[in-house]
């Protein structure tokens, strides 16, 4: 059973795919990068569900900050590079530095910033190597709701209606529960302002 931020590292580190993954987005060297959002969410719901397989997900989000150079081709020319390693994953790399202009909010000041505004809690994860190539796990609204397999829209999702709005289209398109049953929904609209 997953209790803690010390069993998801080690739920990580005890999968070589997983982990050979996050190495590979380490050699972009990028900085204050992570993979992200449904990497981390799926392969924490697929242990609580007792799943043997990894859910398959739609791409695999690796984020940085890097306010230097917010030109969106370099992205594409370090998926490419990604893809020259391991082909088969959908690599989907965005600068942080740029995608509140996308997002049309005010800027980051980091890439935890940006994932502390990721619409779910469960999703606002990341997981990367650290300077010493130790994996670290970042969770800036916590992982409590992730590992008790509720979905909530973090504090940023219920600021305002349009973001309620939006998280609540994300619960149709998405159908989480329809691959994690056990996963109890709660709505933007009763926890908003």
């Amino acid at each position: 059973m997953l209790k803690n931020e010390e069993d998801v590292i080690k739920l990580f580190q005890s999968n070589d795919n997983m982990m050979k993954i996050i190495q590979t987005a380490g050699t972009l060297d990028l900085p204050d990068w992570w993979i992200c959002a449904g990497f981390v969410r799926s392969k924490i719901w697929d242990t609580l569900h007792g799943f043997k397989e990894c859910t398959m997900t739609p791409d695999v989000d690796v984020i940085y900050f890097d306010p230097a150079n917010i030109n969106e081709d370099d992205e594409k020319k370090l998926e490419d590079e990604l893809k020259s390693h391991m082909p088969v994953i959908p690599w989907s790399v965005k600068n942080q530095a740029r995608m509140h202009v996308v997002n049309q909010i005010p800027p980051y000041s980091s890439s935890e910033d940006a994932i502390s505004k990721f619409p779910e809690t469960a999703t606002a994860l990341g997981v990367k190597l650290d300077k010493e190539n130790k994996l670290v796990l970042t969770a800036p609204c916590g992982l409590e709701d992730v590992l008790h397999m509720e979905l909530k829209p973090t504090p940023f999702f219920t600021e305002t209606k349009e973001r309620a709005a939006i998280y609540e289209e994300r619960l149709i398109k998405k159908n989480w529960t329809a691959k994690w049953p056990m996963v109890k929904v709660h709505h933007a609209t009763l926890l908003s302002k």
